[in-house]
This record gives structure tokens, C-alpha cells and sequence, in this order.
């Protein structure tokens, strides 16, 4: 495995060490509002992003529409995902369509939407209108329509939050929320937008809940080989898969190397961190060194880099 190869099952925010993992092979960065001042500035920025990587790395952003908008310093915020789609399909189609020329012309190649949630707690403190409804075949329709519209213009599309937040309490950003339903019933509402997307959508992100009805409970899906497995062999999902921010509060109860290590050996391809800060870099080399002592991490690594590879090759990245 070359070095520069295993720095692709990253995704790292700004930091003071962003140019340093770059020049190490970096497999991509996240944008936040804060790293979005102005359109000619922001332009720049990823202009010189790619300057420095040496593999072209991944240029992803939270724009979904509505609260979650990463633009809203240089543009008037859009609706939501579930507002626009109230307002009808031709209203969501041609909403998404101007976004996904906005993000195009940054450069932006990935897009972590659409939400597929279901939400179907009204006491749900963080999906919300993010969804597009509490009834999954609205959830797909909308889907769909958000992901040809992206596909379109060459972004690549991440569905979120598998296997769905939209049943909690609690926000994952802070804790660990309890999914306490059957598999039968996670299946028939909140998996079937997965089970139909993972036909189409070529990355799917894994949330930080524990869901006992898979058959590990107290610990967050993202490092659940059991949940993994099921995305990959009875939804029959062969694209991507990353995590949510591995600096949540939902993945808090694990110690941050370990709970590294376990994302990779349970299925997940690219482990996404906010910042390159100094934790994060030593984190990065922690994992690293790790590999030599570890064959089933190691192995893992490279399964995620063929899969990391394939894709980018198809969006013609790489």
C-alpha cells in the first residue's frame, strides 16, 4: 500500500494542517459557511486545494437547503428539503438543478445530500424538514430527484443519515441516540429509502446511533460490523460508504483511535473529521502506524481504496 493511498480514506476540514495531508495524498476536504466569506475567495480556496494535493481529492459540502447551507454568507438560504418538496416535484427539481450549478462552478465534486430520513418523530431535535417527509415513498421520490439533478452536473451524492435518524430523541452531534424499534419496522419505514437508493447513489453515509435490532446495542452503527454488513449484503450496496463526523458526540464513548480502527475493520470506507487540526493529523498517523500491527485494518484500508479509486475514476477524478 503506498502512503499516499491510505491518506485517500480521509476527509478533513480546514486546519493548520490541511496542506500538510494534502501533500500526503489527502482523499478529500469539507467546506463549512466559515470557509465561505465570498464567491471569488471561495473560488480560490479550492483552486488552490487542488494545487496542492497530489492526488485530486474530494471537494464536499453540507448543502442540502434550508438551516443546513453552507453558502448562506454569499446567497439567500433556499428551502428545505421537505418544504421545497411540499411545494411540489417541478419546485424541488429546479431548486436542487440551482444549486447544483451554484456548487459546479465553486467546484464542488460531492454533496452530502440528500437527507433520506424519515422522520417520523415530531420530537426529533435534528432531521426535522431536513427530511422530505414522514412517509419513505415521499422520501424516495425526492431523493431521486435531488440525486439526478446532481448527477447531472457530475457531483457525486451521499445519502444520509443509514440507517435513519429520523426515529430519535436525541441529536447524534451531542449523544448517542437510541434507536428502540424492530428490524421489521426499521426495515419497512426508515431502511426502505436505502434499500431503493442503493441502486443509484454512489456513497451513503452511516449515522452514529445504536440500533439494537441489528444485534449490537450500546455502541454507534458506524462501527457496527453487523449494520455495515447488512448495507452491503441485503441492500446490496457496492459504492461508497463514509461516516458521519467522527468528532460527534455520538462517537464520544469511544476513545478516537480505537473508534477509527473499528470503523475501518466494520465496512466504513472513509472516515470523515471537521477540522485538520493537530488532533486529527495525529490521529491520521496513529491509524497509520496501526496498520502494520493490525492485518484485518490493513486489509480493510485496502478494500476502501479500491472502492475510494472507483469511484473517483467514474466522476473522473482521478
Amino acid at each position: 500500500m503506498r502512503e499516499e493511498d491510505f491518506y485517500q480514506i480521509f476527509i478533513t476540514g480546514s486546519g493548520e494542517y490541511l496542506d500538510k495531508l494534502l501533500e500526503k495524498g489527502l482523499g478529500g476536504v469539507i467546506f463549512f459557511s466559515k470557509d465561505i466569506e465570498s464567491a471569488a475567495g471561495f473560488k480560490e480556496k479550492i483552486a488552490d486545494i487542488k494545487n496542492k494535493a497530489i492526488i485530486p481529492p474530494f471537494l464536499s459540502i453540507d448543502q442540502e437547503g434550508g438551516r443546513v447551507e453552507r453558502t448562506e454568507n454569499i446567497f439567500p438560504r433556499r428551502l428545505s428539503a421537505g418544504s421545497a418538496y411540499q411545494k411540489g416535484e417541478a419546485f424541488l427539481k429546479l431548486q436542487t438543478e440551482e444549486m447544483a450549478e451554484e456548487l459546479k462552478d465553486f467546484g464542488i465534486n460531492l454533496n452530502f445530500a440528500p437527507v433520506v430520513d424519515v422522520n417520523t418523530n415530531p420530537e426529533n431535535p435534528v432531521i426535522g424538514d431536513r427530511a422530505f417527509s414522514d412517509n419513505p415513498d415521499d422520501v424516495i421520490k425526492g431523493a431521486k430527484i435531488v440525486i439526478d439533478a446532481y448527477k447531472k452536473n457530475n457531483i457525486i451524492t451521499c445519502a444520509k443519515h443509514y440507517p435513519g435518524h429520523g426515529d430519535t430523541i436525541k441529536d447524534s452531534h451531542k449523544d448517542l441516540p437510541r434507536v428502540n424499534i424492530t428490524l421489521s419496522e426499521m426495515e419497512k419505514t426508515h431502511i426502505a429509502p436505502f434499500r431503493e437508493l442503493a441502486r443509484v447513489v454512489p456513497m451513503i453515509m452511516v449515522a452514529h446511533l445504536d440500533c439494537e435490532c441489528f444485534g449490537e446495542s450500546g455502541i454507534p452503527v458506524s462501527v457496527s460490523p453487523l449494520t455495515i454488513k447488512y448495507l452491503r449484503e441485503k441492500l446490496g450496496f457496492d459504492g461508497v460508504i463514509i461516516s458521519d463526523d467522527m468528532n460527534m458526540g455520538g462517537i464520544a464513548g469511544i476513545s478516537p483511535l480505537n473508534a477509527a480502527r473499528r470503523a475501518i475493520k466494520a465496512g466504513v470506507d472513509i472516515l470523515l473529521y471537521r477540522a485538520s487540526d493537530d488532533y486529527t493529523y495525529h490521529l491520521i498517523r496513529a491509524l497509520k502506524e496501526a496498520l502494520h500491527e493490525d492485518k484485518d485494518l490493513y486489509c480493510a484500508v485496502e478494500g476502501a481504496i479500491q472502492r475510494i479509486k472507483r469511484l473517483k475514476t467514474l466522476y473522473g477524478l482521478i
